[in-house]
C-alpha cells in the first residue's frame, strides 16, 4: 500500500500512551483500582475520562501531566459489560497472564505463586499510568484520579508504583534504554533512520487495517473495539549485582566487561548497536537518534559482530532471518518502558536489598502473536537462531545454568553458568479502549439487548 493510501489515525481518540513516548525527563505512577460497585465504576470513568490524554493533545504545552487507562478483563466484568462482548475478546485476554504461565516460561522463581499482591489475582481491574514532567504536574494528575473515586465507597485502590527517569535516560543495568519501536503507517510521527518500512496500523491499533490486510472483527461491538489496543503489563526486578559480578567472573580486564555486557545487549551502554561499532562504543552514535538504529544485520549473517543471541537480536531479528522480513513484522510490540527504584551505586558487586527494576508496557493488538510469541519463541527458546535450549541472556528465565554464546574465530566462546537477570514480580493482560469506547462503558445501559451495542 504506498504511503498515500495509509490510513489517517484518529489520534484524537486514541490515548497518548500508544502511540507518543513519555517526555525526557519525567515522572510518573501506576495505580491500579478494584470496582466492586458496577454502577460506582461507571461513575467513576464519567469522571476521568476528561482528564485522559488523546494522542493529539500530546504536545500541549499547557497540559500538566498525562494520564492513561486499561482494563483487565475482570475490571469490564466488573462495570458490568454484556457478558456476550465479554466473550468476544480473545481467550488469552480472559484468562489473564497469571494462566497463560506455561506459555510465557513463568516458572520457577517467576511463577506467578511468587508475584506480588495483588499481580495474579482477579482484584486488578483497572490500570492508571499517570505522569508528568515534574513533581509539580504528578500531583495534579493523581489528584485528578484521586478525585474521580473519593466519595464512591466501592472503588478501592489496590497498589500503587511510583516511576521515572533514570539518569541519561539509563535502564538499571547502565544501557541506554527505548531507542527503538516500530514506526507505525500513519501516526504522524517522525521516522528516524533504520526503523525499516512502516508497519500497518491494524497490528497496533484496531479499526485499521493490519500486515495481512485484515481488520479486527472483535471484541464486540465495534464501538468498543475502535482505536483501542491491548496491553502487556510486566514488571520486572533487576539483578544488577548479579549481572556486575557475572561479568566481572567472565572477564579477564573492566574493558573485557564491558565487551561481555554489550555482547549480551546488543549495544555498548551508550545506545550504540554493537553492528555499527564492534570494537568499542561510540557514546556520539549511541546518542543521535538519526544513526544509533540504521543499521542491518546482513553483513553480520555469522553474528561475529552482535550475537545471534544478544537480547536487541533476539527480540527484533530485523533482516537476520532473510526471507522473514515480512514474518518479522507480525511480531513487532510497541514497548513503553518505565524503572522504579534508585539506580545501585557504581562498583557494587553486592545486593544491597533495594527494590529496583523495570515496569514495560508492551503494546500490540494481537497479544498472541505479538507479545507471547516473543516471549515464548524468541526470548525463550532459541531454536529460530540454532541455539536450542539458550534464551534470551538479560531477559530470559534462566536459573544458574544458562548459556550464553559469542561466535568467534577460529572458535566461538560459549558462557555457562548464567544466573536470571531479571525476576518477574509480576504482570497482567490490559485491554486500552479509545476515547469514544470510555464514553460508551461509562454510560452504556447493560439491561439492553446486545444487538443495541453491534
Amino acid at each position: 500500500m504506498p504511503m498515500s493510501d495509509a490510513p489517517v489515525l484518529e489520534v484524537d481518540d486514541i490515548q497518548a500512551t500508544v502511540l507518543r513516548p513519555r517526555p525526557s525527563s519525567y515522572r510518573g505512577e501506576y495505580v491500579v483500582v478494584r470496582i466492586d460497585d458496577a454502577a460506582q465504576g461507571r461513575e467513576m470513568l464519567r469522571r476521568i475520562i476528561p482528564h485522559v490524554a488523546p494522542a493529539d493533545d500530546w504536545w500541549v504545552p499547557t497540559l500538566s501531566g498525562w494520564l492513561g487507562i486499561a482494563f483487565t478483563y475482570a475490571g469490564l466484568k466488573a462495570l458490568g459489560i454484556p457478558q456476550a462482548s465479554l466473550d468476544s475478546f480473545p481467550e488469552e485476554f480472559r484468562e489473564g497472564m497469571a494462566a497463560r504461565a506455561s506459555v510465557l516460561n513463568d516458572v520457577g522463581d517467576n511463577a506467578p505463586a511468587n508475584w506480588e499482591y495483588p499481580f495474579g489475582t482477579t482484584d486488578i481491574h483497572v490500570a492508571l499510568a499517570i505522569y508528568s514532567k515534574d513533581d509539580k504536574g504528578l500531583e495534579m494528575v493523581l489528584e485528578q484520579a484521586r478525585q474521580s473515586h473519593h466519595d464512591l465507597p466501592h472503588i478501592s485502590v489496590v497498589y500503587r508504583l511510583k516511576f521515572s527517569e533514570l539518569p541519561e535516560g539509563r535502564n538499571p543495568f547502565g544501557f541506554k534504554d527505548g531507542l527503538h519501536n516500530p514506526h507505525i503507517e500513519g501516526n504522524g510521527a517522525h521516522a528516524h533512520p533504520g526503523y525499516g518500512a512502516s508497519i500497518k496500523a491494524g497490528e497496533f491499533i484496531m479499526g485499521y487495517p493490519d500486515e495481512s490486510g485484515e481488520t479486527a472483527t472483535s471484541p464486540q461491538p465495534e464501538v468498543l473495539r475502535h482505536n483501542g489496543t491491548f496491553l502487556a503489563f510486566r514488571k520486572f526486578h533487576a539483578n544488577v549485582a548479579a549481572f556486575r559480578k557475572y561479568l566481572r567472573e567472565q572477564a579477564q580486564s573492566p574493558e573485557e566487561e564491558e565487551l561481555i555486557a554489550a555482547k549480551m545487549v546488543g549495544r555498548w551502554r551508550s545506545g550504540a548497536p554493537l553492528v555499527l561499532a564492534p570494537e568499542r562504543d561510540d557514546p556520539e552514535l549511541g546518542a543521535d537518534a538519526e544513526r544509533n538504529n540504521n543499521f542491518s544485520y546482513e553483513d553480520d549473517m555469522k553474528g561475529l559482530k552482535c550475537p545471534f543471541s544478544a537480547h536487541i537480536r533476539r527480540v527484533n531479528p530485523r533482516d537476520a532471518l532473510k526471507k522473514e522480513v515480512v514474518a518479522v513484522n507480525l511480531h513487532r510490540i510497541l514497548r513503553r518502558g518505565t524503572n522504579y527504584g534508585s539506580p545501585l551505586p557504581e562498583g557494587i558487586l553486592e545486593d544491597d536489598g533495594v527494590e529496583r527494576g523495570g515496569v514495560f508496557l508492551l503494546i500490540g493488538a494481537h497479544l498472541r502473536q505479538q507479545f507471547e510469541f516473543v516471549q515464548s519463541q524468541w526470548v525463550t527458546d532459541g531454536n529460530f537462531i540454532n541455539h536450542a535450549a539458550e534464551q534470551d541472556p538479560i531477559i530470559g528465565n534462566n536459573e544458574g545454568d544458562g548459556i550464553f554464546t559469542v561466535p568467534d574465530t577460529p572458535i566461538r566462546r560459549r558462557l555457562h553458568c548464567l544466573p536470571r537477570f531479571v525476576a518477574v514480580r509480576g504482570g497482567e493482560y490490559c485491554f486500552m479502549p479509545g476515547l469514544r469506547a470510555l464514553k460508551w462503558l461509562a454510560g452504556m445501559n447493560t439491561d439492553a439487548p446486545m444487538a443495541q451495542y453491534v
